[in-house]
């Protein structure tokens, strides 16, 4: 069985330094974890390792069935992901707008999921990452995370999140996992997201993460890169996971255009980010942060960039790797985790939303007022521009 497991580790670190993509593996998935004693051993594990090694599928087909029990009862303690599936649906429809677009607290979700595993790296001490850090380091009394900069904009999706721990904590509901759930569960709601497979049972922390270790909007292709390979992502994952982009508005990069989104769709999970952050003829209204520029211009990203530019399944497919792969940083008891994909809501497989398309194509050259822009953050219906 050595002889097996040696050989198959040395082919391992063969293809690591082969493919573009990282197989590196992540807490104690690695094998010299504790002394030697890591790898995968659990039906999740291994799971996990298939998906960081494109053996196994990063999305989730299975969804819930059957009735749901109360959330107190013996029947919903006896499954783990009962309680998740409560939170989901509340999740749900905290991001679902009116228009049938996912909202701002929807984007901001997966910015809050981003920002509290992303400030893991190989070269720091153990700790950081997924562990629910950047709302439990405030509550604590510590340094508060969501006071740094790089956080602005958080606060409002971290008491809604905190509200739900609240709620949900003594079901056994763990702050880091309700921060990636809510990230998983609001990706799903925007149309055309992926249905990232979501695992539960990482252990909280309220040790505040080290700084500086998320990127920034202004930093060159090489500094991201670089950023990101100390966090196991190579380049290709990094340009899969700042796809992400394609649902914003952002507000801190330039206060003067606040409420512009970062493609022509604010709110639908599309492609239409990488193909508007190239163009020169993007609507005027698009906001392109410097760093994404940047980023699809470089000779190690742009090929991958313009893949996905015409590629939505392609793109949902190593998006849902990545981010399981980010959602697992820092996280060292992987094989003890527990598979909950199946609380997710189902995919939006078409776009279809209540605007009125001319009214959007007016706003976007820069028609309507800060109310219109609102309405969209909102997912509310945007039938007319507000002056």
């Amino acid at each position: 069985m050595k002889s097996t497991v040696d050989g198959f580790k040395k082919e391992l670190n063969k293809r690591i330094d082969l493919e573009t993509d990282s197989m590196e593996m992540i807490g104690d998935l690695r094998w010299e974890f504790n002394g030697g004693k890591g790898g995968p051993k659990t039906e999740v594990g291994w799971a996990v390792w298939g998906i960081i090694t494109s053996s196994a599928n990063p999305q989730g087909a299975e969804t819930w069935q059957g009735g749901l029990p109360n959330i107190g009862s013996a029947k919903c303690k006896a499954d783990t992901c009962c309680v998740w599936r409560h939170a989901a649906l509340a999740m749900e429809k905290r991001f679902r707008g009116q228009s049938g677009r996912c909202n701002a607290a929807a984007r901001a979700a997966v910015r809050l999921g981003f920002h509290d595993a992303g400030t893991w790296s190989k070269f720091t001490e153990d700790y950081g990452g997924a562990d629910g850090s950047i709302i439990l380091s405030g509550l604590a009394g510590n340094e508060d995370e969501l006071k740094r900069g790089e956080n602005n904009g958080l606060q409002d999706i971290s008491r809604i999140v905190t509200d739900w721990y609240n709620k949900y904590k003594p079901y056994g509901v763990g702050m880091a996992d309700l921060i990636q759930m809510a990230a998983n569960v609001a990706t799903v709601v925007c149309p055309l997201g992926p249905r990232v497979r979501t695992f539960v049972g990482r252990i909280d922390s309220d040790r505040p993460a080290v700084n500086s270790l998320l990127p920034d909007v202004h930093a060159e292709a090489p500094v991201l890169i670089d950023l990101f390979e100390n966090k196991t992502i190579r380049v290709h994952g990094l340009v899969a996971l700042v796809g992400a982009h394609t649902t914003s508005q952002q507000h801190f990069v330039d206060v003067n255009r606040a409420g512009d989104p970062q493609d022509s769709t604010p709110g639908i999970w599309d492609v239409e980010f990488y193909s508007e952050t190239t163009s020169n003829s993007a609507p005027a209204r698009v906001f392109k942060f410097p760093s994404d520029v940047k980023l699809s211009r470089d000779s190690f990203a742009s090929s991958e960039w313009n893949e996905f530019a015409s590629g939505q399944s392609h793109w949902n497919e190593d998006y849902a790797k990545e981010y399981v792969r980010l959602s697992l940083l820092g996280v060292n008891n992987i094989n003890s985790l527990t598979e909950c994909t199946r609380v997710l809501p189902p995919r939006t497989d078409k776009v279809t939303v209540s605007d009125d398309n001319n009214v959007i194509k007016q706003w976007l050259k820069g028609g309507g007022s800060k109310k219109t822009s609102e309405n969209l953050e909102e997912g509310s219906k945007v039938t007319k521009l507000e002056k």
